[in-house]
């Protein structure tokens, strides 16, 4: 249509203005998709997490079946995109749509397991015994690598020989100290895997 002619103007207009104002008195279409999803996890306990994958740091939401304390194991039977966070507002990529199935994986390490040298062999180990063992290992070396002066006698307490990679998906605030534990125990060599 080249020309629109006056009474077509206003039979717009009119068609417009009575759209606007039943949508404003409430005759609006609501959710209904939202109503359905609720009540088919109406069971569930929700958890709010962040996706492992990369350093976007996308918001979840796992939804988890039965308790520990009764007779049904409890188990994560839905993963989605948290439609609250701020990075992702309820989008997921590919492999954070796939994390249930990284959940549920055979091959999945849930426990820290350690190879003496030489040997083609990992041992479980308990959580307690693999922290008390880097911990040591870091102990060790920072005692016997730690340079507190130059050669010309500056000051300058750094740690050379170990760096740490830290987690970009962790909040701003585990970030902070993560670079704060790392920066008072002398490591020059901290990154972040954001940048990796």
């Amino acid at each position: 249509m080249d020309v629109m002619t006056r009474r077509q103007f206003l039979k717009v207009s009119a068609a417009a203005v009575t759209g606007s104002s039943l949508a404003l008195m409430g005759f609006s279409p609501t959710e209904a998709l939202a109503e359905v999803r609720q009540y088919k996890l109406l069971r569930t306990t929700e958890t709010r997490n962040t996706c492992t994958y990369c350093s976007v740091g996308c918001g979840i939401l796992m939804y988890g079946l039965g308790d520990n304390a009764k007779n049904a194991k409890s188990n994560i039977i839905h993963i989605e995109g948290d439609p609250d966070h701020p990075v992702n507002r309820g989008t997921l990529c590919p492999k954070g749509a796939s994390l249930i199935d990284f959940i549920h994986s055979k091959g999945r390490l849930t426990h820290p397991e350690y190879r003496a040298p030489g040997s083609n062999e990992w041992t479980r180990i308990s959580w307690d015994d693999a922290l008390d063992r880097i911990a040591k290992k870091m102990k060790d070396d920072r005692d016997v690598n730690f340079v507190e002066k130059t050669a010309e006698g500056k000051t300058v307490n750094r740690w050379l020989t170990t760096g740490m990679l830290a987690a970009s998906a962790a909040s701003n605030e585990v970030g902070y100290v993560t670079h704060k534990i790392a920066r008072s125990l002398g490591l020059l060599a901290f990154d972040n895997q954001a940048r990796v």
